[in-house]
């Protein structure tokens, strides 16, 4: 069985400041696999409100879209995320994004208020993984959600709030950072949810920005987020199965499919053995690959298998 948090793309995830009118109209233009409509970082105090109202202009007169559309909030501890997540709600995105989770009690708090507002079951929630306390408990927070039936979707690593938190700095700070985001990858890996990169900040940089794509990708990621559209091919590049992967995953489906290895846990394949688990990886790889190919596609099944906001505590 094909894992479902495999199946959507999420190469690319563009970060959009909610008070930028203009970047809100071609957002979905862009061709980012991901929509992110940031109310948070991004947005300076004096311009929460007016981003807001913004975004939640955008989706009343856009209810629609063909890519996957996130509104990321403030925390609900600061005097912005209440209001943010009333706005979210009304929207009705695909998900929304909590930043600076440190707990699955972060997570658990917005489902409560969700459904106090009779949320649609199949709004879910990406938890933003970016402070010392959120790569610590990172695996707790994916385990707990999901127990708990929240509909947790994706982790996304919010690097340059780590660095700062950590007091990383220079050219080297990623490649000391990259056993906290293997801690995160494998988290969401542990849970079955999608995990994506963080940001690369120097947008005119296009050599340093796709290598780091690239490094996403062999780290297990899959996608990153990103601050500028110059950055939307790298990305879509790297985290894309290439012709040859492409070409060997339907081998290797169609070696398990001969009448001779029905039923066998494992297969002699082009000079190698092949486990199930490497048809399973097949699998899902030819899946996304379909979803790359025919973006028509996207969202027409549920990107996980999470329970729905009503069955939230075993409700």
């Amino acid at each position: 069985m094909v894992a479902p948090s495999f199946i959507r793309a999420r190469r690319s995830a563009m970060f959009i400041p909610g008070d930028r009118q203009s970047a809100l109209r071609k957002a979905e233009t862009l061709g980012s696999d991901v929509v992110i409509f940031d109310l948070e970082d991004a947005v300076a105090p004096a311009a929460k409100q007016d981003a807001r109202e913004a975004v939640r202009a955008h989706f009343a007169a856009a209810p629609a879209s063909p890519v996957e559309r996130v509104i990321r909030i403030n925390g609900l501890d600061t005097p912005w995320g209440t209001e943010d997540l009333l706005a979210a709600r009304a929207a009705m995105p695909d998900a929304v994004l909590i930043p600076k989770v440190e707990s699955a009690d972060t997570l658990l708090a917005v489902v409560d208020a969700l459904e106090q507002t009779d949320a649609p079951d199949m709004l879910r929630l990406w938890a933003m993984i970016e402070t010392p306390g959120g790569i610590v408990n990172a695996a707790t927070i994916a385990a707990r959600g999901r127990e708990a039936g929240v509909p947790l979707a994706c982790l996304v690593a919010g690097t340059n709030d780590l660095y700062k938190a950590t007091g990383l700095a220079g050219p080297g700070a990623r490649a000391h950072a990259h056993p906290w985001l293997m801690q995160i990858v494998l988290a969401a890996r542990a849970a079955d949810i999608a995990v994506l990169d963080g940001v690369y900040n120097d947008h005119r940089d296009a050599v340093g920005c796709a290598a780091e794509c690239q490094e996403g990708a062999q780290m297990g990621f899959d996608g990153k987020t990103l601050i500028h559209p110059g950055q939307i091919g790298a990305a879509n590049a790297a985290f894309s199965p290439g012709p040859e992967a492409v070409a060997r995953a339907r081998r290797l489906v169609a070696a398990f499919a001969e009448p001779q290895n029905e039923g066998r846990g494992v297969i002699a394949f082009e000079g190698a053995m092949a486990e199930r688990l490497h048809l399973e990886q097949a699998e899902a790889l030819l899946a996304r690959a379909a979803r790359i190919a025919d973006p028509d596609r996207q969202g027409k099944e549920p990107a996980n298998a999470d329970e729905s906001l009503s069955h939230a505590h075993g409700n």
